[in-house]
């Protein structure tokens, strides 16, 4: 693959985590610090699903390419709706800007977006293994075109979160079911 291809590719696959890190930022409102740590997991969550699907795609590929989408589309379907159901549910006052506690919530609805963000990157990895390219180098360009891209979101996440507040979570939220959505439907239009 050539270096163009490479960094389209990498660009491509992090779409999808810059958008949602747009929202995970809206909702959990990071400092630079923490958009950083969370960018680290997108972009290592992003580096590794590739590896994965590569090493599945030398045993087999019909497998996962069957149920990726609905993983994919689970994954973000509950975390947004999850978000969504949580800023309708906040008290008014609980809504001033600000910079939320990053708890263990926070932390596991973080991974379960880099997943459900990534799933398509392991996709992408089964195809490289019935091409032979070389892996670790996509990989490695991958991760880190997810961790810049989702290192700004998260921090305009955070900015328009503190002015906006609840509706750019439920806009945010609502996001993530998108990208879930538009996932399913793209493998399954694909496969009819």
């Amino acid at each position: 693959m050539s270096p163009f291809g490479i960094v389209a590719l990498s660009l491509s696959m992090s779409a999808d985590a810059f958008a949602a890190s747009i929202a995970r930022g809206a909702a959990t409102r990071p400092n630079f610090a923490g958009a950083v740590k969370g960018a680290l997991v997108f972009g290592v969550v992003e580096a590794i699903t590739p590896l994965l699907g590569f090493a599945v795609g030398l045993v087999t590929s019909s497998f996962v390419g069957a149920v990726d989408h609905w993983i994919a589309f689970l994954l973000l379907g509950v975390v947004g709706g999850r978000m969504i159901w949580e800023a309708l549910r906040r008290e008014e006052e609980e809504d001033a800007p600000g910079i939320a506690t990053i708890g263990w919530r926070a932390g596991l609805a973080l991974v379960a977006t880099a997943i459900g963000t990534s799933i398509d990157a392991a996709a992408v990895g089964i195809s490289l293994a019935l091409i032979g390219e070389n892996i670790l180098l996509i990989a490695a360009a991958i991760g880190f075109a997810t961790f810049v891209m989702t290192t700004i979101g998260l921090s305009v996440g955070r900015m328009a979160g503190a002015r906006l507040g609840r509706a750019v979570e439920i806009v945010g939220g609502t996001v993530l079911i998108a990208i879930g959505l538009v996932i399913l439907y793209e493998h399954l239009t694909a496969i009819a």
